[in-house]
């Protein structure tokens, strides 16, 4: 009956087509579709409705249901071209072509469509020639940009096809020019279009108006080539030159190592290394050198360590090495003092990137003795040069042992009869690089008792004399990011609230490389690192061999370490840290933010410290620290964001839109390969979380939550196993996770009838409590519990004599809901034990238990069970 409904309206939606009455073909037409129509009569409804809402001119309701029509059947000719028309009066040429296409391949003779097709590519070829013309191309431009109706993709593919016809080169040269807010502008637009290349390329870029002249793949290219041309060109700016980098860094590697394609990267070593380290190998300020900021050279060594790690075998390493060592030989051979100091420049800035690549360019001929004999030069940028590769080279291990043995004795002459701030606080550094060999081992010191905490002294007073300039300021704190694995240090550095106000300051100024020192020195002082306590047999065995044992400060006790904690967090070192990870910098690598994110894990450790983080804002800068970086941070950071979540209100803590973005990091920590505790704080803050809304349940879920926390349920860890018990029993409040108790030939519901009656109190009061929310919302689980176990009588029966008055009401709702269920489950009940012990409660104090049992012996008397007289003894 149904279905000759149908067919009748659609017959009647014929009619009124015929006649002109496209208003009520459509409502026959819809109302059809309403009565359950075969696929077959969908697909043909659906076409029926594109052509009336082609007749009343909508053309995007026109096209949404010929699509509809070609998936119920791809072959729908007729809704293929319906479709093509469709498109071509949105302007959509590109796609009408294709479906055109496909409906000429299916019937090639049919002139209506060979005529449509040749009607379009007219009409593409004076799109082409239209959009040459250098008014359309301005007109097009502002009329994208400036549309605040424009859709984000859309807005993306037609960008794109506008300025690849305006031209890619002259877009790329707005980068350098010298302003910075038109040079930022010009950066923010070139990721929108580095985003839309990347998204056609993996898509298959269909674009939508114009899109028909742009080839994403060639386009990417173009536009990475004339980046890496502006590095290199007179006249750009140093701004430029740090945004045309900051693109390189975000759009050139690949984003994760499980995508096999590094193409693009080998290609732009090919092209543009040596560019690259043209300005990581700049000198400051001599004519003719590159215009560049105090952060540009850093921002060449994060690409250049970003290339390096994209690449995957020897051969491709090989020829990185290689392309680097011509390049710094070609400077350091035959070009003069000038080319020696370019060369050392070159090497200083690898030693900072892909340091195996500086390693190897250190053991060039002549290089390091370069770098010796420069260092007592006369001349203070000589010595800044050669000073600096000195201080690179003597924090990797490899050259460390030949830089103590030469380079000591010249750093500490350099230190003390230096004439040059500049100089001395870099001959400073070097020797606290040298000084810190021993890490936190107090047994392992190179230096003499004291002489540790006197240069940390002379790093704190440069620190605080903003009479120096920034860039040489920041060698104050690295050298303080290494003095500060001393535990004497630690405790001064706390101390002086004037080095730690300047530290914060300096981490929030221009001079960016000075970030992942300034999270250096704090994750020291807070004692974050990873630090595995010896095995007391194992160090035994150790002594009786002779063996060096490593030796903790005695000030790097936990009670010390908690102080120094409290004095950071006194000091303003959560908004700093939050400042720290707003920034759109290079400098915020991966490494950086693991550091920050160590940190702020030690900031919240101790409970009564984590209002103090909300307060200063650090729940939102742990958001992004759990998202982006390397695997250990984002752990590190979803830990701290598990501890808040269970302390404090989630959404007081995390406001807004922003608390669904922490249920991803906390479902990362349910993974295997995280720590116990991890596992358990993670379920903690989920269980927190599930129980505020059904929104949040519903993110829980679409991360794929629940299959761990069932795993989690099984686990021995008795904390664990509560604390997943817990988190599963808040999440069935949802309907998906009630489907999959109710769902046939599963143990999820035997698992909480057994958990009832386990001995952990906290675990049966989690188990029961789901019990009796499922059994109040899913009343058929409740005739399937005498059949989990043949102890379920047992274990309700405890729950009803418990001494806890919170498991006596969880059992008494269960039972209550069963007897409402079921006659047949009330009768077992009721011929039990079951029905003294709730003879007993009814008469109890009035509250929620005897009410519930009175219920019970209600429904008893309303089935015939009982009598109304025993049921009011």
């Amino acid at each position: 009956m149904t279905a000759s409904s149908a067919e009748q309206l659609r017959k009647q939606g014929n009619e009124l087509f015929k006649c002109g009455d496209y208003e009520g073909a459509l409502a026959a037409y819809t109302q059809a579709l309403g009565l359950g129509a075969t696929p077959q009569d969908q697909a043909v409804l659906h076409r029926n409705l594109a052509a009336c809402h082609l007749r009343l001119e909508d053309y995007d309701k026109a096209e949404a249901e010929a699509s509809k029509a070609i998936e119920k059947d791809g072959g729908d000719i007729k809704a293929l071209y319906r479709r093509s028309q469709a498109l071509e009066k949105l302007g959509r040429l590109d796609q009408a072509v294709l479906d055109l296409q496909r409906c000429v391949s299916l019937e090639p003779k049919n002139r209506i469509f060979q005529e449509a097709l040749r009607n379009i590519a007219g009409q593409i070829q004076e799109k082409v020639r239209y959009m040459s013309s250098t008014d359309a191309k301005v007109e097009q431009m502002f009329q994208i940009l400036l549309d605040p109706e424009e859709k984000g993709t859309e807005k993306k593919q037609k960008t794109v096809a506008t300025l690849s016809v305006l031209g890619t080169r002259r877009v790329v040269s707005i980068l350098g020019v010298d302003n910075q807010a038109v040079s930022l502008a010009a950066c923010h637009l070139l990721q929108v279009m580095f985003d839309a290349l990347k998204e056609g390329i993996k898509k298959g870029f269909r674009g939508k108006e114009g899109a028909i002249i742009v080839d994403p793949a060639r386009e990417l290219k173009v536009l990475i080539g004339n980046l890496l041309e502006l590095l290199t060109e007179e006249g750009v700016s140093g701004q430029g030159r740090d945004n045309a980098l900051t693109l390189l860094i975000k759009v050139v590697p690949r984003k994760s190592p499980k995508d096999p394609n590094n193409s693009l990267t080998l290609w732009v070593i090919d092209q543009g290394l040596k560019k690259i380290l043209a300005v990581g190998g700049s000198l400051q300020d001599p004519p003719g050198e590159l215009t560049v900021t105090a952060n540009s050279r850093m921002s060449a060594s994060i690409l250049l360590s970003k290339l390096f790690d994209d690449l995957k075998c020897d051969a491709e390493r090989e020829n990185f090495h290689r392309l680097c060592e011509n390049y710094i030989r070609s400077w350091f051979e035959g070009q003069g003092l000038a080319g020696k100091l370019r060369a050392i420049q070159t090497v200083s800035c690898l030693l900072q990137g892909p340091c195996d690549a500086g390693n190897r360019a250190l053991e060039l001929s002549g290089v390091m003795e370069s770098v010796i004999a420069l260092c007592a030069s006369e001349r203070e940028e000589e010595q800044l040069v050669a000073v600096e590769a000195l201080i690179h080279a003597a924090g990797k291990a490899k050259r460390a042992s030949f830089i103590t043995a030469n380079g000591v004795s010249l750093l500490k002459d350099l230190y003390k009869r230096g004439e040059k701030d500049s100089i001395r606080i870099r001959a400073l550094v070097g020797l606290c690089k040298l000084g810190s060999a021993g890490g936190t081992d107090f047994s392992m010191k190179q230096f003499a008792e004291g002489s540790t905490l006197k240069l940390a002294k002379q790093c704190r007073k440069w620190l605080c004399n903003d009479q120096i300039d920034a860039g040489t300021r920041r060698w104050a704190v690295e050298g303080l990011a290494y003095l500060t694995f001393d535990a004497d240090v630690k405790e001064e550095c706390v101390e002086d609230e004037a080095a730690l106000k300047a530290l914060f300051q300096l981490s929030q100024s221009e001079e960016r490389a000075v970030l992942f020192a300034v999270a250096s020195a704090l994750v020291n002082c807070t004692n974050s690192y990873d630090y595995e306590e010896p095995d007391p047999k194992m160090v035994e065995l150790a002594k009786y061999a002779k063996q060096h044992v490593p030796e903790q400060h005695p000030k790097d006790k936990p009670s010390f370490v908690r102080a120094r904690v409290k004095k950071l967090l006194a000091a303003g070192v959560v908004s700093a840290m939050t400042c720290m990870v707003k920034t759109d910098s290079p400098v915020l690598t991966g490494s950086c933010r693991e550091l920050l994110s160590r940190v702020f894990l030690a900031l919240v450790e101790d409970v009564e410290d984590r209002g103090t983080v909300v307060a200063q804002g650090g729940g939102k800068a742990l958001l992004p620290l759990a998202l982006e970086g390397t695997d250990v941070g984002q752990t590190k950071a979803a830990q701290a964001l598990a501890k808040l979540t269970i302390t404090s209100n989630p959404e007081m803590t995390f406001p807004g839109e922003r608390i669904y973005e922490v249920v991803r990091p906390l479902v990362s920590l349910l993974h295997l390969n995280c720590s116990g505790l991890q596992n358990f704080e993670a379920l903690m803050a989920l269980t927190n979380l599930a129980g505020i809304s059904e929104r949040l349940r519903q993110k829980i879920l679409k991360e794929k939550a629940v299959p761990m926390i069932e795993g989690y349920m099984f686990e021995e860890h008795e904390m664990i196993r509560r604390a997943a018990t817990e988190c599963m029993c808040n999440l069935a409040m949802s309907k998906e996770v009630q489907d999959l108790f109710e769902a046939p030939g599963n143990d999820r519901l035997k698992l909480l009838v057994l958990y009832s009656g386990e001995e952990d109190e906290l675990l049966r009061r989690a188990a029961a409590g789901g019990l009796a929310m499922l059994t109040s919302l899913r009343p058929s689980l409740c005739s399937r519990i005498p059949q989990v176990t043949t102890h379920w009588l047992e274990i309700l029966q405890a729950l009803l004599l418990s001494s806890s008055q919170e498991l006596q009401h969880r059992g008494a709702v269960v039972v209550l809901n069963m007897v409402d269920a079921s006659r047949e489950v009330a009768s077992t009940l009721i011929e039990s034990e079951v029905l003294e012990i709730l003879l007993v409660l009814a008469k109890g104090e009035e509250g929620p238990v005897t009410r519930a049992a009175a219920a019970c012996l209600g429904k008893a008397v309303e089935y015939g069970l009982i009598q109304p007289s025993r049921g009011g003894e």
